[in-house]
């Protein structure tokens, strides 16, 4: 993925609960990358989305 790419897409922070526009802050505490400012800021809701989809499957 380029450079340019990469600072263009969204993250969300685990720790701060910040969206943040390029990767500004450690990877250990960062979701992503997503296409949206939006789409970052309901990562927690797509995890536990996704986790709840999974348990049903299992």
């Amino acid at each position: 993925m380029s450079d340019e790419r990469i600072e263009s897409q969204w993250w969300f922070n685990e720790k701060t609960h910040a969206v943040e526009q390029g990767p500004q802050s450690p990877q250990r505490d960062r979701i992503g990358p997503f296409e949206t400012r939006e789409e970052a800021a309901n990562a927690l809701q797509r995890i536990q989305a996704n986790n709840e989809k999974w348990d049903e499957e299992a």
